[in-house]
This record gives C-alpha cells, sequence and structure tokens, in this order.
C-alpha cells in the first residue's frame, strides 16, 4: 500500500507519497495556514490531490513540531501554537475516514533515517536535529519511541552537562528553564556565543567558514561548540547508547563536525572511551516528511 507522510511545519506544509519501497510517487509543499481549521483543510487537500494523481488511496502519517498527549489526545508543546489544544489525529481521521498516526517531527527523522536513511539497519537510533533549536528523536527497530509521557527524545530541553561556572545560569529558554542544550548547541546558540565573544555572523555555516580561513574568533568559538555538543550527546550515549547518532537541520552541515566529535566525546563518556558513530542524515530536508510515511 502507498504511505503518505506530512509535515506540518510553521511556515510550510508538505507530503509526500512513497510506494512499499520507499520510491517517491509524489510530492507537494505548500505555504502553512496559521490557523487550525485552515490547516486540517490544507492536509485534507493535500491528501486528496495525491490519492487523485496516482489513482490510489495510502496510510497517512503526520510529523509536527510538537506531541500528542497520551493523557489529554490533544497537541501540545508545538510552536505552530494554533494546534496545540486539539485532537489532531481524530480531526484529521475523521476527514480522511482512516486513521491518522502522528509524532514528533525528530522521532520523524529518527524513523527516517533508520528506516532507509543514514542509519538503516542499525536497532537503536537517536537522531538530532539542529537548526534554529534542538530536538532529539528515538527510533528502536524502525519504529518511534514516544514514550509514556510522549516526550522520549526530548534531551535538548535537558540541562547542558559538566557546565562550567561561566556557563551555569547564563542562558533563558523559551521552555521556561534556563541553560537548556537547546540554548548552547542549536545553530541560534552557536552564533549567540560567537557574538558575545565579539564575532559577527549570521550562520554556524558562516562561522565555520570563517574557522577555516583561519579567524581566531571563529575558530574559538567552534572549539566551544564541540565541547558543549560532546557533552550533551555523551549525556544520551550514558544513558541510551545508541547503535548510532544521525545528526539533521542547518548545524549538521558542516563538515568539521564530524572528524572532530569522536575524540571529545571520549572525554566524557563513561569509562573514557566511545566508538558510537555520529553520521550526517541522508535525506535533509525531506527526511521528516519520509518518516511520517514510515509511521506506517
Amino acid at each position: 500500500m502507498m504511505r503518505m507522510g506530512v509535515d506540518l511545519g510553521g511556515t510550510k506544509i508538505e507530503l509526500v507519497a512513497l510506494s512499499e519501497a520507499g520510491k517517491e510517487l509524489f510530492r507537494k509543499r505548500i505555504p502553512t495556514p496559521r490557523e487550525y481549521k485552515a490547516t486540517l483543510d490544507a492536509i485534507e487537500a493535500l491528501v486528496n490531490e495525491a490519492e487523485s494523481t496516482l489513482g490510489q488511496k495510502g496510510t497517512v502519517g503526520v510529523g509536527i513540531p510538537g506531541v500528542i498527549s497520551p493523557f489529554s489526545g490533544l497537541v501540545k508543546n508545538a510552536n505552530s501554537t494554533w494546534i496545540n489544544g486539539h485532537p489532531l489525529d481524530l480531526d484529521l481521521g475523521a476527514r480522511l475516514e482512516r486513521e491518522v498516526r502522528v509524532a514528533n517531527d525528530a522521532n520523524c527523522f529518527a524513523v527516517s533515517e533508520a528506516v532507509d536513511g543514514a542509519a538503516a539497519g542499525k536497532g537503536l537510533v537517536f537522531g538530532v536535529i539542529i537548526g534554529t533549536g534542538c530536538g532529539g528523536g528515538i527510533a528502536i527497530n524502525g519504529k518511534v519511541h514516544g514514550g509514556g509521557n510522549g516526550i522520549g527524545g526530548e534531551w535538548g530541553h535537558n540541562p547542558l552537562p559538566w557546565m562550567t561556572p561561566d556557563e551555569f545560569n547564563s542562558t533563558e529558554c523559551f521552555c521556561g528553564n534556563k541553560d537548556c542544550i537547546e540554548t548552547f548547541i542549536s545553530g541560534t546558540g552557536f552564533v549567540r556565543d560567537y557574538k558575545a565573544a565579539g564575532g559577527d555572523a549570521p550562520s554556524g555555516i558562516e562561522i565555520a567558514r570563517r574557522m577555516e580561513q583561519g579567524e581566531a574568533l571563529a575558530t574559538a568559538a567552534f572549539e566551544r561548540y564541540i565541547d558543549r555538543l560532546a557533552r550533551s550527546l555523551a549525556h544520551m550515549i550514558n544513558m541510551l547508547d545508541p547503535d548510532i547518532i544521525v545528526l539533521g537541520g542547518g548545524v549538521s552541515n558542516i563538515e568539521a563536525i564530524y572528524p572532530r566529535l569522536p575524540e571529545a566525546l571520549s572525554k566524557y563518556v563513561l569509562g573514557g572511551e566511545c566508538r558510537t558513530p555520529v553520521v550526517q542524515n541522508m535525506y535533509g530536508g525531506s527526511s521528516g516528511v519520509r518518516g511520517a510515511a514510515w509511521l506506517w
């Protein structure tokens, strides 16, 4: 059966239809209406268009920047705030006359890379999206591990591990806490740290480029970034010990991360040794929408 995945983001909604073998059959992207009913209308129209074009029906999975509470059945924690407090899966299911599976977008990313991406064949996959913010998702044997509270993998809102005195109580996170991992290792956090040291760059990619050109400020900022990323991932390795870690989001495109990270991880992982592969994703910006399709 054909599988359809929907990536519901703050600025765009994307639908992809995959064959049983994972071949892409249909793809379309539209702007996100910033209102709940209009969002339902848009997803329903995309599904109908895909099925009409392809002449077949399929399953539907949706990735969202939040989760559905296992207690209330309502969306929570979504930065696309207009979907919070609504039973998105049930409302879409009623319109489309079938069960609709909804999962956090970082979990969809992890599933995509676990099924047929950079982590194919690995049993326990930790997927990390590092962009404007940062999020984590867990896939076990190609299936989402959402957890009893629906927040499995949300390690970005734990405190940065092994903080130095100058790091402690130094950042504020949108979640209401201070010193979250997200505030340090997101692309936003990387740029903030560089600017605080006297630099001026619009992105982590640009900081990395300046480092490669020999700029001292950029080099120092990158050293701090790698150390913080290593501490953050070591924390997860100490708890979960995944078979592989896959990085996604804009920061994952900084190639200098991958040769540097293994040595840095070994400094913090219990026992002083670590061979957990940390790799770049295979599907880039398409990984989340593919993972939503693979929820079935």
